[in-house]
């Protein structure tokens, strides 16, 4: 497993958080997440106690776009020591990326501030708030 971004700080205690984020392929383009209007994701997010990694991606894309997606295989992983103001806590992520298809569109976004984008690979790596997202876009793009 790879780290990404800072390093660990000795005198903080890291609560450990998996998520699980999809590189989701909508014809040439891949499906996105803007939040709040700030920060462009790969849709996915925490997996709660006792879920299914998959069933978890599944939902988070469902709630942060409203697509219906088939995940297809997982590429790997990576690990960020990160504060995250929404919980107000220090957390160890240990981040998931799989390759998925989107399948189609339900409805808008259920998270509120979240809006679905689909964009090209080459300008999704410009744009994706984590830089571990970002290299697995380019690695699997090969660009």
């Amino acid at each position: 497993m790879f780290r990404i971004g800072e390093s660990v700080k000795k005198n903080i205690k890291y609560h450990y958080r998996p998520g699980i984020y999809g590189i989701i392929i909508v014809n040439n383009n891949i499906l996105l997440t803007e939040q709040n209007e700030e920060e462009i994701q790969l849709p996915g997010g925490g997996i709660d106690q006792g879920e299914q990694y998959i069933s978890a991606l599944v939902r988070e894309t469902f709630e942060e776009t409203g697509w219906k997606i088939q995940p297809v295989k997982r590429l790997g992983f990576f690990h960020r020591f990160v504060y995250m103001p929404e919980y107000s806590k220090w957390a160890q992520k240990v981040c998931h990326i799989y390759i998925c298809k989107g399948l189609y569109n339900l409805t808008s976004p259920l998270e509120k501030g979240h809006k679905a984008l689909l964009m090209k690979p080459r300008e999704a790596v410009c744009l994706l708030e984590s830089p571990g997202d970002r290299i697995f876009v380019k690695n699997y793009f090969g660009l």
